[in-house]
């Protein structure tokens, strides 16, 4: 009784770990790059990201190199954390605002 309750709690883990095997073989791919969109009619772009960027929003959705690129040229913020337009090289973006300095 003992060795087929033993033998039933090991199929078990051993079940339950095949499937979270399966499970991360099976998960998509991160994307490379992230647009997080506002909040409105249409939801326009509000901020792009690296695709594992800590900061990005809920509100968002994958896209291609190019089209961040494009977003990031017509001046859609970059991520101020993850810096794509820096990934992109991308050098002739407005510049941020420099941050003040202690003394002035």
């Amino acid at each position: 009784m003992w060795l087929q309750r033993i033998d039933d709690k090991i199929a078990a883990l051993q079940k339950r770990e095949a499937e979270q095997q399966h499970g991360q073989r099976a998960r998509p791919a991160e994307p490379e790059w992230i647009v997080e969109l506002g909040i409105g009619d249409g939801r326009p772009p509000a901020e792009v990201h690296m695709g594992g960027c800590y900061a990005a929003g809920k509100r968002r959705r994958p896209v291609g190199r190019d089209e961040a690129r494009r977003l990031l040229a017509s001046g859609v913020r970059a991520c101020s954390h993850c810096q794509p337009d820096t990934a992109l090289d991308i050098l002739d973006l407005p510049t941020r605002p420099a941050l003040a300095t202690a003394g002035h």
